[in-house]
C-alpha cells in the first residue's frame, strides 16, 4: 500500500481500489458524468462520448481492481473505510487537453517542453459529499507526491484555483485543487496565468 495517512485517511493507489468504490467516490454528479475523462478525450470529443464509454475507459486506465497492475492513474482516498476521495495524478504528457489546449493556464508565461513525460500532473482532485472539509483533498495531493515520485517523476504540478479566506466558491471549480492544499504539501507557485489560477510545481 502506497500513500499517506492524515486523521484516518488514507490513500492507495487506484488499482489497490475496487471501480465500486471509485465509482461511490464519483456519486451521481459532475464526477460521475465526467469519470476524469475531460483532460484525456479533448474538448470535441469528451461532450459526445457516452458516460458509458469515459467509465469503460477510466476502468482501463485505473486498472481499479487490479493490484498487479502495471500502473495507474490516481489515487483513492478512503475515511474509517469509506471511499471519500480520488486524485487523477499521472504523466504530463498522459493528458491530450493540457497539451493541446489554447488556454494560459498551463503554459502562460513558461517556457516548457510539452514533451517532457518526466514531468508529472494532478489535474483532479475530488471528495465525495458528504466528507468534504475533512483534509481529504489536502490527503490526495500529498500522497501524489510520493506516488510520483516513486514512479520516476522529475516534477509533479498542478493547475490550482486561489481561494480567499470568507469568499464562497462552487464545488465545482475546485476540482482542480486549491492551491493552499498544494503549497501545505510542499508545491510552489511557479505561474499566475490568471486571476484565479497558480500553477504549483515541487521538482524532485
Amino acid at each position: 500500500m502506497v500513500g499517506t495517512s492524515d486523521d484516518a485517511i488514507v490513500v492507495v493507489p487506484a488499482n489497490e481500489a475496487s471501480w465500486e468504490d471509485l465509482q461511490t467516490v464519483f456519486g451521481r454528479g459532475d464526477p460521475s458524468r465526467c469519470q476524469c475523462q475531460r483532460f484525456k478525450l479533448g474538448r470535441y470529443e469528451w461532450t459526445p462520448t457516452p458516460v458509458e464509454e469515459r467509465a469503460a475507459q477510466t476502468r482501463d486506465q485505473t486498472g481499479c481492481g487490479e493490484p498487479e497492475a502495471p500502473s495507474t492513474s490516481g489515487l483513492v482516498a478512503y475515511l474509517g473505510g469509506e471511499p471519500v476521495g480520488w486524485c487523477a495524478v499521472e504523466p504530463r504528457t498522459a493528458y491530450p487537453v493540457l497539451l493541446s489546449s489554447p488556454s494560459p493556464v498551463a503554459w502562460k508565461g513558461r517556457s516548457e517542453d510539452k514533451s517532457d513525460d518526466s514531468v508529472w500532473a494532478v489535474t483532479c482532485c475530488i471528495t465525495r459529499q458528504g466528507f468534504r472539509h475533512r483534509g481529504v483533498s489536502a490527503a490526495l495531493i500529498a500522497a501524489a507526491v510520493g506516488f510520483a515520485r516513486e514512479r520516476g517523476a522529475r516534477a509533479l504540478e498542478g493547475y490550482s484555483m486561489i481561494t480567499y479566506p470568507g469568499k464562497e466558491i462552487t464545488w465545482g471549480e475546485l476540482f482542480v485543487g486549491s492551491r493552499n492544499s498544494y503549497a501545505d504539501a510542499g508545491f510552489v507557485e511557479v505561474s499566475h496565468p490568471t486571476p484565479r489560477r497558480a500553477v504549483m510545481r515541487i521538482d524532485f
